[in-house]
């Protein structure tokens, strides 16, 4: 799942941020979001969970979740380090 969401990160550049959390070394973070299974990937939106989908996927299964949360224009995300 790592490398399709970092080619769908890359696509969406302008709309979509990706952070990706390593569950044995933050399990505070884990934990917060309900991480049960690997890989697990979480669409947050402010400080809201908005959909979730465990296990693995394929690329068209990720972007159909991820597609309905993207804002429809190209917006100036804050990028973080």
């Amino acid at each position: 799942m790592e490398s399709l969401l970092a080619q769908l990160a890359r696509k969406e550049r302008d709309r979509l941020r990706v952070a990706r959390v390593d569950v044995e070394e933050d399990a505070e973070t884990a934990s917060r979001f309900r991480v049960r299974k690997v890989p697990t990937l979480v669409l947050v939106k402010g400080k809201r969970t908005i959909a979730r989908f465990e296990g693995r996927a394929k690329a068209a299964d990720i972007e159909e979740l991820v597609e309905p949360h993207l804002p429809s224009e190209k917006t100036d995300l804050k990028r973080t380090s």
